[in-house]
């Protein structure tokens, strides 16, 4: 069950970056409290994974699918820019959470 808390915890933490981006510096009401409850619940479920996972573990693949998630909607919904360097970073961070994953022993 913590590794699905974990997941959602990343989901959403792609949610808040998104939504701050959308908040445009707090001064959007519906994005900003988007923010603030996406911020909550993703923090909520993270510390529900670290009940049972390393932390170590836990906060890697949190911050890795949060990364690689806003990476991947930075360039579809806010035209950021696409480049072989940044695709490759990209896999190696993906590259670097399935082995976080595969050597945590849970």
């Amino acid at each position: 069950m913590s590794w699905i808390y974990l997941v959602f915890a990343g989901l959403l933490e792609v949610v808040w970056a998104y939504s701050m981006k959308q908040s445009d510096g707090f001064t959007r009401l519906t994005p900003s409290i988007l923010t603030i409850v996406a911020m909550i619940a993703s923090f909520g479920l993270l510390a529900l994974a670290m009940r049972t996972l390393p932390l170590g573990t836990a906060y890697t693949i949190w911050t890795g699918i949060g990364a690689v998630g806003a990476f991947i909607l930075g360039i579809a919904f806010l035209d950021e820019q696409v480049s072989v360097t940044r695709i490759v970073a990209a896999g190696l961070i993906v590259a670097g959470l399935v082995l976080m994953k595969l050597s945590s022993g849970h």
